[in-house]
């Protein structure tokens, strides 16, 4: 649960609790080709099960649902898994998508408390059932209420991790029951920041919210105002902020969990417009309200620090996420105004609704420049380019680095939030060089989302030499990948572990 008390707010959210009871439990059982394919069911349940099925008229395609009564005192659902995958991804997105379906179907039949087969991999069953069981809502009715009560999930098996790529070797940590609730909470925590009103996740609230979720872990949280980012010289970041009433935040997170707690640390950069209307270049009015999740990004990359300290993972990591409105007023910066980053490169904003690559550039200067990490990934609802390039099914990543695209690519092909390549191209620089000032902050309709990404790499420490690229070898280099999540912020259809509104994608 997210509000503080605080906050003045009843309880927004519900998701599964996986404490468990001596209490009975209902029940999923996976099926294929019309049989109970489990091991860890009583017989008696699964050749009833089978039974039923197959005088229910299954058409035996995959996702399948039927829900039966009075199995042996329990209600059980029964899910056709599928043909069997031919790989470690594709049994994981079975076991995920099969227990998120039997989460709804027992949720639909009033059970609150059940078990799930996890089937091929607990790790996944556990992160598609926790998923799926997030309700989120502030209507006042008794029965929109009943629909935040919390059910209790746990395995039907305790069952080890099987997946050669779950148990925990080649550096890689041990996924499993416990480590899919996480995931799946993690992804909970940011679809509610971002669900959240405007009037209720400011930057205050955001930095408040963050605090209350990471009490008890072992963290570092530091949360600086306006007057610290006057004297580190944020005039990009300051310059967004201009034109709202509500106090800027930027917030620091420091996790050290290498034995060596001088290890250069992963880093993450959120982009955190609390709300965007666009300043003086306002957007329509038309799906305006959607822009309270324009601090996805930071909503995201909190949510995954949340997650590492929570897995107590061994790594140092830290998270920089900037954090502001974006509003018109006598006071907001104008379009063909000038402003001075921090490390010393002038931007002409040419448009004032181009304010997200503004707050991240001085985000990423400072966390490259003062925390030098060997890798650093901002995460963005950055364009708008990006979403008629990719829709909402892939989200785009731009790097400098081969080694850290892949490894973001095989995260993100394990738990099946897909990415897709884009080119980082110095040629792009054209179109955001042709003014009095070193940058423009947009470069016309042409790869809206290709010029954002060339802008962000001038503020990456050390990559960019007095306006060129660095000779220095790729090694001696800061690893960077930008990921743009504007296409796949939100979901207008459903699927069986994403609900429709904003997903919280990405975490991982």
């Amino acid at each position: 649960m997210l509000p503080r008390a605080s906050l003045a707010l009843r309880p927004l959210s519900r998701q599964a609790s996986s404490t468990a009871s001596a209490m009975s439990s209902d029940l999923y059982v996976a099926v294929h080709d019309g049989q109970a394919v489990t091991s860890s069911i009583p017989a008696g349940v699964t050749s009833e099960v089978s039974r039923l099925w197959s005088v229910s008229k299954p058409k035996n395609k995959a996702g399948e649902t039927r829900t039966f009564y009075g199995v042996e005192g329990q209600t059980v659902v029964a899910v056709h898994a599928g043909k069997k995958g031919k790989d470690d991804n594709a049994l994981k997105e079975s076991s995920r998508r099969t227990a998120a379906l039997a989460t709804l179907a027992l949720k639909a039949a009033n059970s609150k408390e059940f078990k799930i087969d996890p089937l091929y991999s607990p790790h996944a069953a556990a992160t598609g059932a926790t998923l799926a069981s997030w309700v989120w809502n502030l209507k006042s009715t008794t029965d929109a209420k009943a629909l935040l009560e919390p059910v209790t999930i746990s395995p039907a098996v305790d069952a080890a991790p099987s997946l050669a790529s779950e148990t925990g070797e080649d550096g890689l940590i041990k996924l499993d029951w416990a480590s899919g609730e996480i995931y799946g909470q993690a992804q909970n925590f940011a679809r509610e920041l971002m669900e959240l009103p405007a009037n209720r996740c400011t930057p205050t609230i955001f930095t408040e919210l963050a605090k209350d979720k990471f009490k008890g872990l072992d963290v570092e949280i530091n949360v600086y105002d306006k007057a610290w980012a006057q004297e580190r010289k944020m005039g990009s970041f300051l310059s967004v902020n201009a034109g709202t009433a509500e106090p800027l935040k930027f917030l620091e997170i420091i996790y050290k969990g290498d034995a060596n707690k001088d290890a250069a640390p992963l880093a993450f950069v959120g982009k955190g417009i609390t709300f965007d209307s666009g300043g003086i270049s306002l957007k329509p009015g038309a799906a305006m309200k959607e822009m309270r999740a324009d601090m996805g990004g930071a909503a995201t990359t909190l949510a995954s620090a949340w997650a590492i300290a929570k897995l107590k993972i061994p790594i140092n990591f830290v998270l920089c996420c900037p954090l502001t409105e974006n509003m018109p007023s006598g006071t907001a910066t104008k379009p063909g105004d000038i402003v001075v980053a921090s490390n010393g490169v002038t931007i002409e904003v040419d448009n004032t609704d181009a304010e997200g690559r503004l707050v991240l550039a001085d985000a990423l200067y400072y966390c490259t420049s003062v925390h030098k990490p060997h890798s650093v990934i901002d995460v963005a609802t950055l364009t708008g380019a990006m979403m008629i390039a990719l829709g909402n099914q892939f989200a785009g990543v731009f790097s400098n680095s081969d080694d850290l695209y892949s490894e973001i690519e095989v995260a993100s092909k394990s738990e099946n939030d897909r990415v897709w390549r884009m080119p980082l191209d110095e040629g792009y620089m054209s179109q955001i060089n042709t003014t009095g000032m070193d940058l423009c902050n947009t470069g016309g309709r042409l790869a809206g989302s290709c010029t954002a990404a060339i802008f962000l790499s001038r503020f990456i420490d050390g990559l960019i030499v007095d306006g060129k690229p660095s000779d220095k070898d790729a090694s001696e280099l800061i690893r960077w990948a930008h990921i743009d999540i504007a296409g796949v912020m939100d979901l207008s259809k459903p699927d069986a572990y994403n609900r429709a509104g904003m997903t919280g994608r990405r975490v991982v």
